[in-house]
């Protein structure tokens, strides 16, 4: 057996990242020419047969009018903001009513702390058989104090109470 000391040490060997691409300091960018490309597009299609006067004058005149639009490059960044509720029963994202999908996150995650010891917030019915069905009894009486988080895709919310809803 050797000796780890009289092993040899193999030499690392770097690695160099390729640099990011570096325009050279004498190149410029080239210019951006789609807005004169769309317009030859737009005259080909109206000059594939021939124009009279009244026509060409139209055409020129809407061309005109394309390059005198201004040219957006990119969509200004949209801050995610809270729709303010406007009254009980004035939801303005989504339906009045509780969706199916919304009940069934709300009664699984409250029958959920029933089962693991949570006192109800309501009397316990006689007919209750498991926390599911104590769970449906609040949620029937509007006693969960919880709120629904609605978002549009844009990322704007409305935070709606329980009780708001139909």
């Amino acid at each position: 057996m050797s000796d780890p000391e009289d092993a040899e040490i193999e030499s690392q060997v770097e690695i160099e990242e390729e640099p990011e691409f570096a325009r050279p300091s004498g190149e410029e960018m080239a210019e951006d020419t789609s807005m004169e490309d769309a317009i030859n597009a737009y005259k080909k299609i109206f000059e594939t047969k021939e124009l009279t006067e009244d026509e060409r004058a139209e055409l020129d005149k809407k061309v005109k009018e394309m390059e005198t639009r201004e040219i957006i490059d990119m969509d200004p960044v949209h801050e995610i903001t809270e729709i303010p509720l406007a009254g009980k029963g004035k939801i303005s994202i989504g339906p009045p009513n509780l969706t199916r999908f919304e009940k069934a996150r709300i009664l699984g995650a409250r029958a959920l702390q029933l089962s693991q010891g949570a006192p109800p917030f309501i009397g316990i019915p006689g007919d209750a058989r498991t926390s599911l069905d104590i769970a449906l009894k609040e949620l029937d009486d509007f006693a969960i104090p919880i709120v629904i988080k609605r978002r549009l895709p844009n990322g704007d919310y409305q935070n709606i109470p329980i009780d708001y809803f139909n």
